[in-house]
């Protein structure tokens, strides 16, 4: 039995959500990263609930401005879907979202390829940030992944969609062909996250599978 509240516990509606939407004042986003982990969060969003989207894969990135570390994206694939949240936002925030990624291109999610969890608006635009077409993964510019970014992301996903979705994330995620910067006792990801009992040997375990090759930071 997992140790976690539900999300709507943990993030609780803006009770005015509604009335801003209705004043043209909310944006959404489609979250597929760290965002998926409420423990990460330093900011009050108006609302986030668990979504897919039809039509993009998941993917480790070489980072724009440091190519020797990764993040996460999503690339086209008419024939995959990705999971993840959908943020509810103010519009005010979406050029400093826009900043935050910089290097991807914002597109708009079609609705009717969206499921969204007890969806709080109808018929509001939804973005997602994908990989510029042609844009090299982590595996091929062997770019490290930070394991304490990592272990974030696969608590988010084991807290939102149990062991499955955990294991899904992985599965499903292309480019962790690469190496693994080993830095959980000393983070350097600006948020890190206190591991449950187990899950370090369960992520490590599910990674390991999938080649990646863990170098110790010294």
């Amino acid at each position: 039995m997992l140790r976690y509240a539900a999300l709507m516990e943990i993030h609780p509606d803006h009770p005015d959500l509604e009335q801003l939407a209705a004043e043209g004042r909310v944006v959404a986003y489609f979250g597929y990263g760290s965002l998926v982990n409420p423990r990460t969060l330093r900011t009050k969003f108006l609302g986030i609930r668990r979504a897919e989207a039809a039509g993009w894969r998941r993917v480790w990135l070489p980072r724009e401005a440091n190519e020797a570390m990764s993040l996460l994206s999503v690339k086209r694939d008419e024939e995959a879907g990705v999971h993840g949240v959908v943020v509810y936002d103010l519009a005010d925030h979406l050029p400093s979202v826009d900043e935050r990624e910089a290097g991807y291109a914002r597109r708009i999610v079609d609705l009717g390829r969206l499921t969204v969890e007890r969806p709080p608006l109808r018929d509001i635009p939804v973005y997602i940030y994908e990989a510029r077409p042609g844009a090299p993964s982590a595996e091929d510019r062997q770019s490290a992944i930070l394991q304490s970014y990592l272990d974030a992301v696969m608590q988010g996903f084991r807290m939102l969609y149990g062991d499955d979705g955990l294991r899904r994330f992985v599965e499903e995620t292309d480019g962790f062909e690469t190496r693994l910067f080993a830095d959980r006792n000393a983070p350097r990801y600006p948020r890190p996250v206190t591991l449950e009992e187990g899950e370090a040997e369960m992520f490590d375990r599910l990674v390991e599978a999938r080649g990646v090759r863990p170098v110790l930071i010294r």
